[in-house]
């Protein structure tokens, strides 16, 4: 077994959601619980196939958020994971309906971060083994901190 590193793309603007899955109407079901949770979303979707014809299934309402997801999941490689790439929404908009999603086995991450994905390839193929979101922590908030953060939430529309 090799263990390897991928370098996942977020366009500009947007946070990625990569999961493990097992179903092949997973897509759809995915496409669902995006638009009727969050209308105003606009996103891409792909999932890729373990068996029969191991397709990269897609859905989406903007072509690039799908390719890029497509793209990823290529350079990826392995079967039963799914991308969202999601623009005018956050993550925690739709975190609770894919984990209660019945096919969505695993949520490896939510971010906007710089994402690699550690990979496992073995003989019958590859899996991820995890994720590296982001940078190491480099401190502990102070005050002031603390009122940017607070300040940043309500700008956004997340505390009142």
């Amino acid at each position: 077994m090799e263990l390897k590193t991928v370098r996942i793309n977020i366009p500009e603007g947007c946070n990625i959601i990569l999961g493990q899955t097992h179903f092949i109407k997973t897509i759809e079901d995915i496409y669902e619980l995006i638009v009727t949770t969050v209308p105003q979303a606009k996103f891409g979707a792909a999932f890729t196939e373990a068996s029969g014809p191991c397709l990269i299934r897609t859905e989406g309402n903007e072509k690039e958020l799908i390719d890029a997801c497509v793209r990823n999941l290529q350079d990826i490689g392995a079967g039963h994971v799914f991308c969202v790439i999601l623009k005018n929404a956050y993550p925690v908009n739709v975190l609770n309906a894919l984990k209660s999603c019945p096919e969505v086995c695993n949520i490896y991450c939510a971010t906007a971060n710089p994402l690699e994905v550690i990979i496992a390839e073995a003989g019958q193929g590859r899996g991820i083994m995890g994720v590296v979101d982001g940078f190491p922590p480099k401190g502990v908030e102070g005050d002031a901190d603390k009122a940017n953060r607070k300040e940043f939430l309500r700008k956004i529309g997340y505390k009142l």
